[in-house]
């Protein structure tokens, strides 16, 4: 972080970006996964075509890496320039965040870590519920910097109640990212690319004990640029039928289908390497070895 962050800035995302395609060429392992997902996202692209896609999957990652190691070095003026903030649709999310607790959906998708960097400095800073990385020291690094522009992050295990007295509280934003494996204990299963996804009930659940809305957003790179913008989905629709059960799993669908939704949309900003469907169904073979 210290060696990319003394570089020009411009110099140092190509050099990220770079990084990126060295993952691509030597990471067997994960390139063998990522294909696979690819294939059950996209069977009717072409094999060179998903190659493509996860090429520029892994320069996107690296100029992610890159581009987080000059937050600290960088006004937020000058953070904030990388952003294009004027999405009406975002705008109008900010403006109803200010009156009444939003619940937004998200995902690790194109720089998910200049999502909640550019939402705290901007004035609107997230209750964030994550899962701890595995590696402490990088998950003190991570979670220090997001605690410096206002966001508050809730460890998995241990959310609920917090998340709840936050939306109950009100106004502002709880975020769940909702595109990772779960296990059986923590998920549900939804259809994600067609295929059974063990996924979070979180927002769901949250949404239907507390009537807060629920959106979608993101912060997409504007091609393979240092620019990004806010993409945010109309409300996703929370039924009540009664049967508490099935509404959570219709709920839950919504709220993946949205995440799938910006995946099509922009399928080099997602990360493929993830074995997102590796919790199966009782009696389901394993997918991944």
């Amino acid at each position: 972080m210290v060696l990319l962050g003394a570089l020009p800035r411009r110099f140092g995302l190509r050099l990220g970006a770079a990084i990126g395609e060295l993952l691509y060429v030597f990471d067997r392992r994960d390139r063998a996964v990522a294909l696979f997902n690819l294939n059950i996202a996209f069977p009717d692209k072409s094999e060179a075509e998903r190659r493509r896609i996860l090429r520029a999957s892994c320069r996107n990652l690296g100029r992610l890496a890159a581009e987080y190691c000059y937050f600290d070095r960088c006004s937020a003026a000058e953070i904030l320039s990388h952003v294009d903030s004027d999405n009406p649709a975002w705008k109008a999310l900010m403006e109803r965040s200010t009156h009444e607790a939003v619940l937004v959906v998200t995902a690790h998708f194109g720089n998910w870590e200049l999502l909640i960097e550019a939402q705290g400095l901007l004035g609107y800073p997230v209750h964030l519920i994550q899962k701890p990385m595995r590696n402490p020291l990088v998950d003190a690094v991570v979670n220090g910097r997001r605690q410096k522009t206002g966001t508050r992050t809730l460890p998995k295990k241990a959310a609920a109640r917090d998340a709840l007295r936050a939306l109950k509280r009100g106004p502002g934003f709880v975020a769940i990212p909702g595109d990772q494996n779960q296990t059986l204990s923590f998920g549900v299963f939804v259809d994600f690319f067609g295929k059974p996804a063990c996924t979070t009930p979180g927002a769901a659940r949250f949404a239907m004990m507390t009537g807060a809305p629920v959106y979608a957003v993101v912060l997409a790179r504007v091609g393979e640029s240092d620019q990004h913008r806010f993409e945010v989905l109309p409300p996703i629709e929370i039924v009540s039928t009664g049967d508490r059960d099935r509404d959570v799993i219709t709920n839950t669908q919504h709220c993946s289908d949205a995440i799938e939704t910006f995946i099509r949309r922009y399928p080099e900003q997602w990360i493929w390497f993830h074995k997102r469907w590796k919790t199966r169904p009782p009696g389901e073979p394993k997918l991944y070895t």
